[in-house]
């Protein structure tokens, strides 16, 4: 069984993380490879617009499989070996998915815990159904956020409230996770995919590679210098002003309808 069940609807691709026996688990099985490679696939294709990532059954993601690290219990598993297994395993999902130039909406079903919570801040937008909870938990069984969590969490909600959630390890609700900008909608459970989707089409609508530019441009913004910035951008929009997406929009403008994008 595959870990992510991928479905396309046109230049939305929506991506189910499909295993609820191990609640979206994303450790002791394929789901690593997996994010890779939907990540490489997506790269390569610029008729994909969007991607909307959710989990099948009631929770999201419990991020790492508990179970699973009882093997690291193993004396033969030194700390070079573990710190290689990290690399070459859960650290190419956040590598990978910075590297996703389209943007990815997050439509959280459940409980994102531990790097489940983490996945979610590897994407641009969060929308979460009103029962949605979020844990950076690690702390609680005695381990760090060995998955990128303490560069991903402050830049989503501020250092202090990253410093609370990662030194307590409690839960916050969806309600106290919009008041912390962590999330941008909170909606009924029973909607939460057709908003997903609303805001996808909106999405979709405009040009793709302009889309990829802007979240590249957005991306760098976080780490760039201002002068930086401005001159990738510059770049950007001189590519930008050649596309045939950007010369139908004016034309479109001039003629006062709506512009037909590729």
């Amino acid at each position: 069984m595959t870990f992510l069940q991928i479905h396309r609807d046109g230049p939305i691709l929506t991506v189910t993380m499909n295993q609820p026996e191990t609640r979206n688990a994303l450790t002791g099985n394929t789901a690593v490879d997996e994010f890779v490679a939907l990540c490489d696939d997506v790269r390569k294709d610029t008729s994909v617009k969007v991607i909307i990532l959710t989990g099948a059954g009631p929770i999201f993601s419990s991020g790492g499989n508990v179970k699973d690290m009882k093997r690291f219990f193993d004396d033969a598993l030194t700390p070079d070996l573990i710190r290689e297994e990290y690399r070459q395993g859960i650290q190419r999902i956040p590598n990978a998915m910075y590297q996703l130039d389209v943007p990815v909406i997050c439509a959280v079903n459940g409980p994102a815990i531990g790097a489940g919570l983490d996945l979610t801040c590897m994407c641009d937008i969060r929308i979460v159904a009103d029962n949605a909870t979020f844990a950076e938990s690690f702390v609680r069984v005695g381990i760090v956020p060995g998955d990128g969590g303490a560069w991903l969490l402050p830049r989503a909600v501020g250092y202090a409230k990253a410093s609370e959630m990662a030194f307590t390890g409690e839960a916050i609700n969806a309600q106290e996770a919009l008041a912390c900008g962590l999330v941008s909608r909170v909606v009924p459970a029973d909607q939460l995919l057709a908003e997903a989707n609303k805001l996808a089409a909106k999405i979709a609508a405009n040009p793709g590679s302009v889309m990829r530019m802007t979240k590249r441009l957005l991306r760098e913004g976080q780490l760039a210098s201002l002068a930086s910035l401005l001159e990738m951008s510059a770049g950007f929009q001189a590519v930008a002003h050649k596309t045939a997406d950007h010369r139908e929009a004016v034309t479109a403008f001039i003629e006062k309808r709506a512009p037909k994008f590729l």
